[in-house]
């Protein structure tokens, strides 16, 4: 039996048919077969995640992305077709990565080692996003840019405080200033000069007093050691014996001891020795007064005679 040209080209249309809805839905990450396991994965943004994108675990693809659907939440309901029987915990992690710079997105699959149940097909996992090197250094750039955007302002209002101070006669004070700073620097190096021609010119006579000094030093520390080596330790002693016996006779002076404690202490001897001194004082007034009661001089030998109270006026009016 022959089959006719139309029979044989339906069969090949359908034949390309067949092979054209696999290669899409393979190319699409559509199960053709109903072994694969489905697992689903929630995220804020994508970040430009495409169908068929390889699903890893530790480098190893075990799946692709086989659909992306958006929320009405606005999230991204990402499915997970994964061909791997490869078992993993519940509680593990997909996690957006960044294949590089200008390549694309990629889910992987951080595994967690707690002892949860096994993930079946069906679950939600849980969703993690790796930032790229590049949304890394924007985040790290953008404060910095703030930071450096205040600092501009900043300087460009001190650069205007700055203007408004420096009028015309400030900047001919400023350069005046620099003038003069220019000139003390020259007679400062001047001076310096000087310096170094006068100790080039004195210089045998410092060696000299510097000789004389580490002589000086050497005598001192000779000197030194003589000190040291004399007994002061046993002129120390005798000064503090010597010390110790004048306080107890100091000691003897304030109890009384002894003719000068005797002297200071006792009170009847001060009493006579006071009235002793008022007579002795009457008896040389009375001796400046009536110095004929005193003293009897006669040239010719006579007899003195007794002396008479002479009588005061007083007495004679009366």
């Amino acid at each position: 039996m022959k089959i006719s040209r139309e029979i044989k080209t339906a069969l090949l249309a359908i034949t390309a048919l067949v092979l054209l809805y696999f290669g899409i839905s393979y190319l699409m990450s559509r199960s053709v077969f109903s072994g694969d396991r489905m697992f689903y994965a929630e995220y804020n943004d994508v970040g430009g995640l495409v169908p068929a994108t390889k699903v890893m675990i530790n480098g190893y693809q075990v799946g692709k992305v086989q659909d992306i659907e958006l929320q009405p939440s606005g999230k991204s309901l990402v499915t997970l077709a994964l061909d791997n029987d490869f078992q993993f915990s519940k509680n593990s992690t997909v996690q957006l990565q960044e294949n590089g710079f200008i390549g694309g997105k990629s889910l992987a699959i951080m595994l967690k080692q707690d002892g949860s149940p096994i993930a079946v097909s069906g679950d939600t996992l849980k969703t993690e996003v790796r930032l790229s090197m590049v949304d890394s250094f924007k985040n790290q750039l953008t404060p910095l840019q703030a930071k450096v955007e205040s600092m501009m302002v900043s300087a460009d209002s001190l650069l205007t405080s700055v203007n408004a101070i420096l009028d015309v006669e400030s900047r001919k004070n400023i350069k005046n200033s620099i003038k003069e700073l220019n000139a003390t620097v020259a007679n400062f190096k001047k001076a310096s000069g000087t310096l170094n021609t006068i100790l080039d010119n004195n210089k045998n006579k410092l060696d000299s007093a510097l000789t004389n000094v580490d002589n000086i030093t050497a005598n001192f520390s000779k000197v030194s050691d003589s000190l040291a080596n004399l007994e002061l330790n046993k002129t120390v002693k005798q000064l503090q014996s010597t010390i110790k016996g004048f306080d107890k006779i100091i000691a003897g002076i304030e109890n009384g001891e002894g003719s000068v404690g005797k002297l200071l202490k006792d009170e009847e001897l001060y009493d006579n020795l006071t009235g002793a001194s008022l007579q002795m004082e009457q008896l040389l007034e009375d001796m400046k007064l009536n110095p004929k009661r005193y003293v009897h001089f006669s040239l010719f030998g006579k007899k003195a005679k007794q002396y008479k109270k002479e009588e005061k006026e007083e007495d004679k009016k009366n």
